[in-house]
């Protein structure tokens, strides 16, 4: 599996997403996950499913170092103290000691006293790096002026919404971004300049996507209960897109952002 550099780590490039699938069907698809090779999963306390990926982690009979999770503090549970105590409910949750990567969910009032606590979670050995999550520009100024770098900014990043101008920004500043909806929700599969590339290629519309996305130096989190799919996304990543072709991908972005909440800030 390529993997992409983290301050302290390594990431796996490709990761199994599991917001929106629960219970007894999010631990299956996690199993699954691991089974076929994956060694990256993305899960978050609001996603109401850690017991499961616990559960799936445990089973699968890996070492603690074979695989890659990361979790997610939200917004109901900023500041030092609430952050502390959700910290040690996803750990639990998740049968783990250890987070390799926690993100701050989205930004939020209590930022900066978050930040703090994840500096300390760090300096304690509870997370390996940190992070934030559907974060702008202007949202990472703000962390990086008050003297917190996030290595990770995970956001929805699909074909209709490359966000060009956040991705140049992280760049610059050594902040990895990590694609969350990375086939916007199954909407961008119907791109003709993507269904184009998968008659080209020979592979699927999903693995086109995939592939461009890390092919542009990001980290895709697909996430799906099916293991037909599940099997076709890991396999994403065992050929190389053309770079003419990862130019015509970027040209198609319409700004089509599909998760949009009331409390989200997206100006710049």
């Amino acid at each position: 599996m390529k993997t992409l550099k983290l301050k302290s780590q390594t990431i796996p490039a490709l990761g199994f997403g599991t917001w929106q699938i629960t219970n007894d069907i999010c631990q299956q698809a996690v199993e699954i996950a691991l089974e076929v090779g994956y060694r990256h999963i993305d899960a978050a306390a609001a996603y109401g499913n850690q017991v499961e990926v616990g559960k799936a982690l445990k089973v699968s009979g890996l070492n603690r170092e074979e695989y890659f999770v990361t979790s997610k503090l939200w917004i109901a549970n900023l500041g030092k103290e609430k952050a502390r105590v959700e910290l040690h409910k996803t750990l639990e949750e998740l049968g783990l000691d250890y987070l390799n990567l926690y993100l701050m969910h989205w930004p939020k009032n209590l930022a900066r006293e978050t930040l703090e606590a994840f500096e300390e979670f760090k300096d304690e050995g509870l997370i390996s790096d940190w992070g934030v999550s559907n974060c702008t520009v202007h949202h990472l100024l703000d962390y990086i002026s008050w003297g917190f770098k996030p290595v990770n900014n995970q956001v929805e990043f699909h074909p209709s919404l490359n966000q060009a101008e956040l991705k140049t920004f992280c760049d610059a500043n050594e902040i990895l971004l990590t694609a969350y909806s990375p086939i916007a929700q199954g909407a961008d599969l119907k791109l003709p300049v993507i269904q184009q590339l998968a008659d080209k290629y020979g592979r699927s519309t999903s693995q086109v996507i995939l592939n461009w996305i890390v092919s542009k130096g990001i980290v895709a989190i697909p996430k799906s209960s099916s293991r037909d799919h599940i099997q076709d996304n890991f396999g994403a990543l065992d050929w190389k897109i053309e770079q003419s072709d990862i130019e015509l991908i970027d040209s198609v972005n319409s700004d089509n952002r599909l998760i949009a909440p009331d409390w989200a800030e997206f100006e710049y």
